[in-house]
């Protein structure tokens, strides 16, 4: 069983190699400090299981996790509080609080291997454990080797395209697999509106709204781009920007 460890905390890494060698066939193929280097490991040496620490520099678990684009058992191994636990168990995932001993350690292991396919996606996983009232601050995209780090205040516009969402940050677009339902639900709706099936837009970004036709408007955001509003679409528009004014 090939496995990664990811945790920016040497001592955390040098345990779970410890405890490891009591894992009948368990090979460690990488250590990771930050998650950038777990997304690169993970990607090139697809292992079979990894441990990953929630709160790391550059990327955290959870983006870690919606990068890595494989349904790979993962443990992550937190000093997260009590909600996040509950979601953590909810979602089939398992984890490791720190401290942790040898025996709950392996119990996480014989877990993982049990529950082999049943995964959560990700941005459902990260949902459901950010505490109740706070909304994601970035969103994460890989591009080939490459990842983008968005802040949200830059996130333009956002358009479904089938199983991928488009995402319009500084005249550039990145596609990520995920739905636009569940990206709804990330973001602020304080400052983000979903003005069609298809579409969000950051209402800091509109700068005006044009009539399309008789009975239709556009949205024409500050960089130009017309989006069409649906009735319903327009209905959330008024109401949000009447509880701004």
């Amino acid at each position: 069983m090939k496995v990664i460890i990811a945790d920016d905390e040497e001592l955390a890494r040098v345990l779970i190699r410890e405890f490891l060698q009591a894992v009948e066939g368990a090979e460690i193929a990488a250590e990771c400090a930050n998650g950038f280097e777990a997304v690169k490991a993970i990607g090139e040496l697809q292992p079979e299981l990894v441990f990953l620490d929630v709160q790391m520099p550059k990327l955290s678990g959870f983006e870690v996790l919606d990068l890595i684009g494989r349904e790979i058992p993962v443990i992550f191994v937190t000093a997260y509080d009590e909600y996040a636990m509950k979601a953590f168990d909810a979602h089939a995932v398992d984890y490791l609080l720190k401290p942790f001993s040898q025996e709950r350690f392996l119990k996480a292991v014989q877990r993982a291997r049990q529950r082999l396919g049943e995964r959560t996606p990700a941005a459902e996983l990260a949902q459901a454990a950010r505490p109740a009232g706070t909304f994601a601050a970035r969103l994460v995209v890989k591009d080939g080797s490459r990842v983008h780090i968005i802040p949200v205040e830059k996130l333009d516009a956002v358009e479904a395209q089938d199983d991928y969402v488009a995402l319009r940050s500084e005249k550039k677009t990145y596609l990520k697999q995920q739905t636009i339902s569940s990206l709804e639900q990330e973001l602020d709706p304080e400052k983000f509106v979903r003005i069609h099936r298809s579409h969000i837009v950051n209402i800091e970004r509109i700068a005006r709204i044009e009539p399309y036709t008789r009975d239709s408007r556009v949205v024409v955001l500050a960089d130009g781009t017309q989006i069409r509003v649906s009735r319903a679409g327009m209905a959330r528009l008024r109401t949000l920007l009447g509880e701004k004014d």
